[in-house]
């Protein structure tokens, strides 16, 4: 006789990273438990949850039958606080497996979003819940939104020495389920897209899919920050694993 698999609880399973690894972890046969602000209606076999993982509401009845924790919420702040409030309920109901989603560089650069996610991290490895890290690189749809909004003005701002290694999303959910049906294994190797482009590059290749010109006007990063990012701090040019969609395949589907 062969027992059901426990309860994945995914938080953030409605976002950008969370809608696509929903749907692979249901294809691998597992149930799913979506947290959400507001409670919903169960739909292909996923049921929603009412949480508030910065106030720490509802969290240890949504751990009920769960063994494995894909921790995918994220914003600007309380990443640390959302972590803290659920590692403390994932330790008490005995979860065996916590995967947590965070940010390539966010142990170099100094940016205060990046060392929340950073706190968040530490407090997933110090908590003594088995657990599996992975810093992916920003996601193509970040990107394009960045560079629409600078192509909305007359002259486009290119920060001098900013360079990014875009990754698919699709790409990333595939890893981060992977690793979610898997066995606790750390803090895994990045994941990045597979090509660097400075920021220039990018906004032509956006540019040119969408038929408009700008002229571009370079600028520089001030402080500690900018210091960071020409030095690289927010790639991982060795010993990264690679996503197989490029910015330029992105580009074809979502704007040519």
């Amino acid at each position: 006789m062969t027992s059901t698999p426990a309860t994945v609880l995914v938080t953030g399973g409605t976002g950008t990273l969370g809608s696509l690894a929903v749907p692979l972890l249901r294809e691998a046969g597992r149930d799913v438990r979506v947290l959400s602000r507001h409670a919903r209606e169960a739909a292909d076999g996923v049921e929603y949850v009412a949480v508030d993982l910065l106030k720490g509401e509802g969290i240890d009845a949504a751990l009920t039958g769960v063994d494995t924790v894909l921790h995918l919420a994220g914003g600007p702040k309380g990443d640390d606080i959302a972590t803290r409030n659920l590692v403390r309920a994932a330790r008490t109901a005995g979860v065996r497996h916590l995967v947590y989603i965070s940010v390539v560089g966010a142990d170099r650069v100094p940016l205060a979003w990046l060392r929340s996610k950073l706190d968040a991290e530490r407090t997933i490895a110090e908590s003594g819940v088995p657990w599996t890290t992975l810093r992916a690189a920003q996601f193509h749809e970040l990107t394009l939104k960045m560079v629409q909004t600078m192509a909305k003005m007359p002259v486009f701002p290119v920060p001098g020495g900013l360079r990014l290694q875009p990754v698919d999303a699709r790409d990333v959910a595939a890893r981060i389920t992977e690793l979610t049906l898997g066995s606790p294994a750390g803090l895994v190797p990045d994941l990045t897209g597979p090509q660097v482009y400075g920021l220039g590059d990018l906004a032509r290749g956006y540019l040119k899919a969408r038929g408009k010109r700008r002229p571009m006007l370079p600028l520089r990063i001030p402080g500690k920050a900018g210091r960071s990012y020409r030095a690289g701090d927010n790639l991982t040019l060795a010993g990264a694993d690679t996503g197989k969609r490029t910015w330029e395949d992105f580009l074809a589907e979502r704007v040519g």
